[in-house]
């Protein structure tokens, strides 16, 4: 049995975006892999369903599709991650019961994201969160490499000057999450929690049982609150 590493020592929380800090079930997310499915069969000139099979190898092997896209066919960033992150906000609602949750965090809040600031501030604004963050650390930010390339996460920690050994991470990919905990980082899964249809790919909701996942929990609120009351 593994010991997971506790949240007594945390000075520093940080946070992934998309399907983790709002549920899984809103499937804002679906909106964005449309628009990328859009985006590739456009510049690709192939049909949707070609489209689709090029757009998840890619997301796979090189952690995001535009990575793929800029290395394999020379997509400029902006204009991908202006055309993908154009949706629908609405779907999300203030979670004033989360932000209480993060404010009693001790220490410092950031976001890690393989998104862009724009996609993130719309997000905490709907979400009603926004106040609660030092920063956010998006694609731009890594410089165009996507989680979970280690570099990306060491190029964070530098930047925002973080010890990973007093931090714990948030996300919704185990992947994810295999270069922070080996960085000393308390690890957290965020999955969904059954009570609706979400979209993903079934790799996607691997790794609960890894030994890189300290904890998981479908109620991040929740675990939050009790993670708080504790420090």
């Amino acid at each position: 049995m593994k010991t997971p590493r506790p949240f007594t020592h945390i000075d520093t929380w940080v946070f992934d975006l998309d399907n983790t800090l709002y549920p899984h079930h809103v499937n804002l997310w679906q909106q964005v892999d449309a628009r990328i499915g859009e985006f590739v069969s456009a510049w690709l000139k192939i049909s949707a369903e070609e489209a689709r099979v090029i757009q998840k190898n890619y997301y796979r092997r090189y952690g995001t599709t535009m990575r793929g896209m800029m290395t394999e066919h020379g997509v400029h960033a902006d204009d991908y991650l202006a055309y993908v992150h154009r949706i629908d906000h609405s779907p999300l609602e203030p979670n004033p019961a989360m932000g209480a949750a993060i404010a009693r965090l001790p220490g410092r809040k950031l976001i890690l994201t393989n998104g862009s600031t724009d996609h993130a501030d719309a997000v905490l604004q709907r979400l009603g969160i926004g106040e609660h963050f030092e920063a956010v650390f998006d694609i731009i930010a890594a410089e165009l490499e996507p989680k979970p390339a280690p570099q990306t996460y060491q190029k964070f920690l530098r930047d925002h000057g973080v010890n990973p050994e007093t931090s714990a991470m948030f996300e919704d990919l185990a992947r994810n999450l295999v270069v922070p905990h080996q960085l000393g980082m308390t690890t957290v899964l965020v999955v969904p929690d059954g009570s609706q249809d979400v979209v993903r790919e079934d790799w996607e909701l691997e790794g609960r049982d890894a030994a890189h996942v300290d904890h998981v929990t479908d109620d991040l609120t929740g675990f939050l609150e009790k993670v708080g009351a504790k420090a």
